[in-house]
This record gives C-alpha cells, structure tokens and sequence, in this order.
C-alpha cells in the first residue's frame, strides 16, 4: 500500500439542524503530517472525546472506496480528505487488516486499534442524513491507530505491514459487532480481550453486549 495524500484541516463554527456546532472533520492535502502519540500536529480536533487521543492518534482511509461513494454522490469535490482522513492509502481493505496489525509508515510506526465509527458531522459533507446508516452498512470504514514510534509521513511513502496479528478480528469483523444486534458473547469476549483494540471501544462492547 501506498500514501497517495495526506491531510489536515482547522476546526470550524458550522450551522447543523438550527445549531452552531464546531467540527474538525473538513481535511485538505497538505504536503507532509506529523504523527504523534497524541495525534496529527497541526490537525483541529473539536470532539476529543470521541476523536484524537492515544488510540485514535490517526484515521486512515483507503482512496479505492472513493469510487464507490463517489458514484452514489457525484457532487462530492476533491480526491482526498473526503471522510475525515488524515491519510489517504491507495487502497485498503478492512476485511484483510486485523485489529494490532502494525504498519511503516514513512518515518512512524503504527498499530491499528479499530474502524471508525461514524458520527452526524458526516452529513456537513454528504449533506445527506441518511449517510452516517450508509457509512454503516458499507464494507469501508477505515481504520483508526496508535503511534508507536513517532514521524514525517509524505505522499508517496509506503504503509508497509512489518508485524501482523494474525489472531485478532479483522478491521471489518469488528466494525460489523459494534452495530451487530445480538451477538454470541463468546465473539464479543474474544474482541474485548484484544489487546491491541481501543480502550474505550472496549469498554462501550462490554456495556453494550455483556452486562447482566
């Protein structure tokens, strides 16, 4: 796999649904990113809550998706950056990265921790409400990882795997149990006890599927 882009964006005041609500979601290519522990230098983060952190430090998204979402939504403009993403891979496919998958990416290391789950801000760009179930049912999330060794990533870099995790859920699976509606408890258990999964979708899995 390859970067084809890499991108950042300010937060902005928007208008959504009669409210003034404040987003970092609109990226545009810029000609290099940092990645750090915490996240993307120089990248707006409004909700940190819910974005940015030590296990979200960094969404990646893969630009073999943008045919698809473009067909369904020809008025989209720009050929990066569309969903958020602060790296745009050539390609990419959740159904083959595993959650703890680490990857060389120009100078930094990362680990993928879990797929994006998506959020109303999505409909700022789309400008279609139904697009956050859409996101959902489609096969593309992206993914969300932590830096492990900090650095430059440029287009034109590698996204190399050098170290994979063979038995953890793939990217895909884990995204299709987050909005599964009853799932066995023996998955849900194997997915929490990744080790590499995100700390705070470990904890929403746990509420969700395995209290009593």
């Amino acid at each position: 796999m390859k970067v084809i882009s890499v991108n950042t964006g300010k937060i902005r005041e928007l208008e959504y649904r009669g409210k003034r609500i404040l987003t970092g979601y609109f990226k545009h290519p810029v000609q290099r990113i940092v990645l750090r522990a915490c996240g993307v230098e120089e990248d707006g983060v409004a909700d940190t809550v819910h974005h940015g952190g030590p296990d979200k430090a960094c969404y990646i998204f893969g630009f073999s998706h943008y045919e698809f979402w473009k067909k369904h939504y020809p008025t989209l403009e720009g050929d990066a950056g569309l969903f958020g993403e602060n790296i745009t891979l050539d390609k990419l496919d959740e159904a083959q990265v595993k959650i703890g998958d680490t990857f060389e990416a120009g100078e930094a290391i990362v680990q993928v921790t879990q797929p994006r789950q998506p959020c109303y801000k999505m409909e700022l760009m789309f400008k279609d409400p139904d697009i956050v179930q859409k996101f959902r049912l489609a096969p593309s999330p992206g993914i969300y990882v932590r830096v492990l060794r900090e650095g430059v990533v440029v287009p034109g870099d590698s996204f190399t795997l050098i170290k994979s995790n063979p038995d953890a859920p793939t990217v895909l699976e884990t995204f299709r149990m987050i909005y599964a509606g009853s799932p066995s408890p023996e998955a849900v258990e194997r997915l929490i006890n990744t080790e590499s999964l995100a700390t705070r979708l470990k904890e929403t899995l746990r509420n969700k599927f395995l209290r009593d």
